[in-house]
């Protein structure tokens, strides 16, 4: 390698590195069978649980640079729907994650937004929840070609400490 030869080199770097992280949520493209842990009370000091169990339907759309994902769960509370919509911005390279639900309609406030690094995306907002403002962290990790585990967290004190409140763990229903 000589000097002249690292700008084409860096640039090929990039250029794999940007196209590969496109590809981060292809594992969530098909069918899952979906078992949730929730906390009943976040942000209360409650350590009470109850249990949801669904479907998850995701497919790519934009040549795979954004994925719509249905999600439908049965909870004690009775049957719920949402919507997350991903985007991958080629000029931040971070993924984007939008929200509905059918109670309300409308997409939730500012999207999350992050990126994978090592096999795990983690994915930040600032959100009102019950009268204040906190951060909201999405994690997914243990991810396989059949498999993934997402987890919601809610901090108080600008990330310093986080309260798991919503832990997914998704197999595949179809291949």
């Amino acid at each position: 390698m000589t000097l002249r030869n690292l700008p084409a080199i860096l640039f090929a770097l990039a250029a794999f590195s940007a196209s590969a992280a496109e590809h981060d949520f292809d594992f969530a493209a098909g069918s899952f069978r979906s078992h949730v842990r929730r906390l009943q009370k976040p942000l209360t000091g409650s350590t009470s649980w109850f249990d949801a169990t669904g479907e998850v339907r995701t497919r790519k759309v934009l040549n795979g640079l954004a994925e719509v994902e249905q999600v439908e769960l049965d909870q004690p509370s009775g049957h719920i729907q949402f919507f997350n919509l991903r985007l991958w911005n080629p000029a931040t390279r971070q993924w984007s994650v939008h929200f509905a639900n059918a109670r309300v309609g409308t997409l939730s406030g500012p999207p999350s937004v992050g990126e994978f690094k090592d096999g795990r995306g983690e994915f930040f907002d600032m959100e009102e929840y019950e009268g204040r403002h906190i951060l909201v962290r999405y994690v997914w990790s243990n991810i396989t070609a059949n498999s993934a585990h997402f987890e919601q967290s809610f901090s108080v004190d600008g990330g310093k400490t986080w309260e798991p409140n919503w832990i997914t763990t998704q197999v595949r229903v179809e291949k």
